[in-house]
């Protein structure tokens, strides 16, 4: 859970405002974008007015995804992407979000007027970290709320005979060739497919990793 919070962290203080995806009434995807208020070991946190179209979309389908990126071009960027479970919490922690995110009473300046707003908690989800900022590039998963960790990317099989070919081609430079089978290191692989379209003995392959 420790490598959970501390992205779930970054999302909150240092990304923020983040692309969110739902779904409507017709089963299409429909984004917007929110910021996430707080973050805990129990999950994430964002609020919305219950007149919102956002509000009827998540009350009808508990199931969202997110993508938050920061960076001032794309070689330095950061990104998290995750997708998971809200449910409404109502008014609880309502206070607490003001007040460690002061701007919303600009938004909403009368305690009044924020009795139509409402907290969800992202309870339960899966999400990649992924920095384009390093070289080679680095990428990591994590999941909360007793969700399992489940991912899919390129191994190399049985079947590699040493060849070095995939090794030629691999943009990052990810490939360990000094066992048998290679390997490819899953925390740098931009997942291109390169070496799989260079493999001539079909050694490398595209599967789930736990």
């Amino acid at each position: 859970m420790k490598k959970a919070l501390q992205y779930l962290n970054y999302l909150q203080k240092e990304i923020h405002s983040v692309a969110i995806a739902s779904i409507d009434k017709e089963g299409h995807p429909v984004t917007c974008v929110i910021d996430i208020m707080l973050a805990d070991e129990k999950g994430l946190y964002f609020l919305t007015a219950k007149g919102k179209s956002f509000y009827e979309r998540i009350r009808q389908n508990e199931n969202i995804a997110l993508t938050g990126l920061k960076g001032k071009d794309t070689m330095s960027s950061q990104s998290i992407n995750l997708k998971g479970r809200v449910h409404e919490i109502g008014s609880e922690r309502l206070n607490e979000i003001f007040a460690r995110n002061p701007y919303m009473a600009e938004i909403y300046p009368q305690e009044q007027s924020r009795s139509v707003l409402t907290v969800f908690q992202i309870d339960q989800g899966e999400g990649e970290f992924f920095d384009l900022s390093k070289r080679p590039v680095f990428r990591e998963s994590f999941s909360f709320g007793g969700v399992q960790t489940e991912t899919s990317g390129y191994v190399i099989s049985s079947q590699c005979t040493g060849c070095r070919r995939c090794a030629e081609v691999c943009p990052q430079d990810c490939i360990d060739l000094s066992s048998m089978p290679a390997v490819i290191q899953q925390e740098h692989c931009l997942h291109c497919g390169r070496c799989m379209e260079a493999c001539m003995f079909n050694a490398v392959e595209k599967r789930k990793i736990q």
